[in-house]
């Protein structure tokens, strides 16, 4: 199963070791960037402004060049 930023970065030809590079290079660590690549994230139901998953998947939005409601269900 493939998640969405897996899906995403397929779109602009992006790895996973230059996924989880530009992670690092805003902050995240790679376990947590490992998570966002497998879509450990998209379990979460809520999320609220001071949430760190949310943090996190605004870097991957940005590593990605969306938005992050992209990367959020619908």
């Amino acid at each position: 199963m493939t998640s969405r930023i897996q899906a995403l970065a397929k779109k602009i030809n992006m790895s996973y070791d230059e996924f989880v590079g530009e992670m690092r290079k805003r902050g995240c660590s790679e376990p947590t960037a490992w998570k966002l690549w497998n879509g450990v994230y998209e379990q979460f139901d809520t999320y609220n402004d001071n949430d760190i998953h949310l943090s996190n998947l605004r870097k991957a939005a940005d590593v990605l060049q969306v938005k992050t409601g992209r990367l959020l269900d619908k």
